[in-house]
């Protein structure tokens, strides 16, 4: 039995980025998991965007999940058959658009992310960064009010990696939007407003940067959060312990 997280009390709120830290296997893919609803609790309460998803039917997560997240993969994810623009358009196909407008508006979202020239391209012709900002556009185009990036620069070089962070900052820190990004990479710390540190499982640290996200200065800019690492395990083959996690509650 692997108790992958076993402090889990915090609320994470719009308008800024927040950054899950640690080593790896501390409990960053399980937590964000969870709030994007790709992985069931079973007790404690978890809010996001105002929707009890433990109460949810599984056909209403999926269509939870359809409207309003938006997933930026470590390793891309995209389809090998499919060219970069129809890649782009899968999200707004499974919410019911026909194709030609679906690449129509896939072709303005990659041309926002620096590749109006390499739409027709298979991802087998795109460097590693391309992919990445594929993946960008793909998780932005149904314009999603939760945001997840699980460690969007671990497969691309320290450069790139700063350019893929910038243009998060760009697309996703919107006052109606959540953003979350895993990371262990700490050279893209300072991209973030809030850092939550976790370690073996348990929420170590909650500190916000001097950064002004997209919801203006905060008072406690540069005040440290009090951890509320106060629940007693959070079990992934039955999810039995307390989980308080509200997300976007400010959000429409």
């Amino acid at each position: 039995m692997v108790h992958a997280l076993r402090g889990v009390d915090m609320d994470i709120n719009p308008g800024e980025l927040t950054l899950l830290v640690g080593p790896s296997g501390c409990g960053k893919t399980t937590l964000i998991s969870i709030l994007a609803a790709t992985l069931d609790s079973t007790s404690g309460k978890l809010s996001v965007l105002g929707r009890d998803l433990p109460h949810l039917s599984n056909y209403e997560k999926a269509a939870f999940r359809a409207r309003n997240v938006g997933f930026v993969f470590q390793q891309f994810n995209l389809l090998p058959a499919l060219t970069a623009s129809e890649n782009v358009a899968v999200p707004l196909v499974i919410n019911g658009s026909s194709k030609r407008p679906a690449v129509a508006r896939a072709k303005e979202m990659l041309a926002l992310v620096g590749l109006a020239d390499r739409v027709d391209s298979l991802p087998s012709q795109l460097s590693g960064g391309q992919q990445q900002r594929v993946a960008i556009a793909r998780a932005m185009i149904h314009e999603p009010r939760l945001l997840v990036c699980d460690e969007p620069t671990s497969s691309i070089d320290a450069k790139t990696g700063q350019t893929i962070m910038e243009l998060i900052r760009k697309v996703a820190v919107q006052p109606d939007r959540v953003a979350v990004v895993v990371t262990h990479d700490a050279r893209v710390f300072d991209f973030g407003d809030r850092i939550i540190t976790l370690e073996d499982g348990v929420i170590a640290n909650d500190r916000r940067t001097n950064r002004v996200g997209a919801n203006g200065p905060s008072a406690a800019a540069v005040a440290p959060f009090a951890s509320n690492a106060n629940v007693d395990r959070l079990d992934l083959s039955a999810i039995q312990s307390p989980l308080s996690v509200e997300i976007g509650r400010s959000l429409p």
